[in-house]
């Protein structure tokens, strides 16, 4: 297979702010900057934009939503700038990879399949455009019938993380704009590059001005402005699940809708009848991928104690051929932590994993000069350590033991999270009884952190509120009307009885 070599470019990326189908500069005329965490130089120059250019914005959103053609056109017009927006990513792959890679630190090779993923939401979400329906009511007597319709629920505050910049608000903004939404974004302060370049590819595709608005900047008061703007009618957030709590405590306040993706302690459960090979694979590749930076990280490995020692070592053995490097390597798999307080939290939480009594099989090292955590493994993790319930953040694995599938249940769901798990069994009551008794948003079977456009997102407990893609988005992003009309001549008035 033939991989292409990227390299840094020489000069920096800059990006204004978008409002209103414009390019324009923060108002205060302040800029923030970028260092990649791989290359230690600046790669991003951003406009800092203040609660000012947020109410510009929101103004914005909020006039196109009223005046513009948008929420008007037929879904079938809608659809078609959507598919265009898709098509236009996929023309920009490269560019948009590579930025991402500079900015976040993640392999270049995982940027690109990534891009394509993000294309795939924008193709699924054209196919809703032209399915948002309601129902009728012909059952009500021969003088009345009554109908729902879906309605979009109006201007859209979407703020998005850094461990997936297109993808995350690829999963969000095109099911907003395929009701008639409008919206208003702001990417991570670290990530902000692949979002505001996505203005300029809906400016292309037709997306009229106002529509979209994204803009660069930190959470106060950015943030915090979009999140209690009048004006705003929903809040979709990623991220952690603390932001998360003050951001749906401050929208309550104003009984705005809220829609939460937050975190996760992603448990996989093993038992001895297996194909162990197929499992390392996924172990590895759940724990790893994107340097564990990933809310549906496999973080928690269960295995039955019949086949602990020899699926351990096999994921250690595996575990020592991830290349850790250089992101624009085409070989690496793991790339540097995205800042530098993020890796100090992660090697906080192995310094505990050691001091609870985990058992290190590999990794737990971290050159203090680099950005760089390398892969990691704990044994005989217990369920009350700190490491088995909290989300690391980090290419760290936890492996616990169990003996029963009534253990195993029970260990998958003493945590606060419930995003998502996987069971590995050829028995399928058994992996029919754990998919309905652990509590997460998504269950795999004999697999690990598939994903599809049209299946629905989300978790339990404090991973969050609502569910992104699949056809459910629909209900995220409308309101649901209710419309009775009566038929003839009105004559059962209540005085007239």
């Amino acid at each position: 297979m033939n991989k292409e070599h990227f390299s840094v470019p020489n000069k920096p990326f800059s990006y204004k702010l978008f409002i209103d189908g414009e390019w324009v500069h923060a108002k205060k005329g302040k800029t923030f900057s970028r260092e990649s965490p791989a290359h230690n130089t600046t790669v991003g120059i951003y406009e800092m934009a203040d609660a000012e250019d947020t109410e510009l914005a929101i103004e914005a959103a909020h006039k196109a939503l009223e005046e513009g053609p948008w929420s008007k056109m037929s879904g079938a017009e809608r659809s078609k700038i959507l598919i265009k927006v898709a098509d236009l990513i996929r023309e920009n792959a490269k560019e948009l990879a590579l930025i991402e890679t500079l900015e976040s630190g993640k392999p270049i090779t995982q940027a690109n399949d990534e891009m394509e993923w993000a294309a795939g939401n924008w193709d699924y979400a054209a196919t809703l455009g032209r399915h948002t329906k309601g129902e009728s009511y012909n059952s009500l007597g021969e003088d009345m019938l009554a109908m729902t319709v879906r309605e979009p629920i109006g201007v859209v505050s979407m703020i998005t993380p850094w461990n997936f910049p297109l993808l995350i608000v690829s999963q969000k903004l095109p099911l907003a704009l395929a009701v008639g939404c409008t919206a208003v974004i702001k990417p991570s302060e670290f990530t902000p590059g692949t979002t505001l370049k996505l203005g300029e590819l809906l400016t292309k595709a037709g997306v009229p001005s106002g529509v979209v608005n994204i803009i660069s900047g930190y959470g106060d008061p950015v943030g915090v402005t979009m999140t209690n703007h009048p004006k705003v009618s929903m809040v979709s957030f990623t991220g952690s699940t603390k932001v998360g709590k003050l951001i749906a405590a401050s929208a309550g306040e104003k009984l705005k809708k809220v829609g939460l993706e937050l975190g996760g302690k992603n448990p996989q459960i093993i038992f001895p009848d297996v194909n162990l090979e197929e499992v390392v694979d996924a172990v590895v590749f759940g724990v790893y991928f994107n340097m564990g930076e990933c809310c549906n990280s496999g973080s928690r490995i269960l295995v039955h104690d019949d086949i602990a020692d020899e699926l351990i070592q096999k994921v250690k053995e595996k575990s020592q051929q991830v290349q850790t490097g250089d992101p624009l390597d085409p070989e690496v798999k793991v790339g540097p932590i995205i800042h530098s307080e993020q890796k100090d939290k992660i090697c906080s939480y192995m310094d505990l994993a050691t001091s609870e009594g985990a058992e290190l099989v590999l990794g737990g090292n971290s050159d203090e000069n680099e950005a760089y955590v390398y892969p990691t493994i704990y044994d005989k993790v217990t369920p009350n350590m700190t490491i088995a319930k909290e989300e690391v953040f980090g290419p760290v694995l936890s492996i616990i033991r169990f003996s029963t599938l009534e253990e195993a249940i029970a260990i998958a769901n003493d945590t606060l999270y419930g995003l998502s798990a996987s069971i590995w069994t050829k028995d399928i009551d058994r992996a029919m009884v754990f998919s309905r008794k652990v509590k997460a948003g998504t269950v795999w079977v004999n697999t690990f952190m598939s994903g599809y456009a049209e299946l629905p997102f989300g978790g339990y407990k404090e991973s969050g509120l609502g569910r992104e893609m699949g056809a459910y988005a629909i209900d995220e992003f409308t309101e649901l009307k209710t419309i009775q009309v009566h038929i003839g001549e009105k004559t059962n008035w209540w005085l007239n009885k």
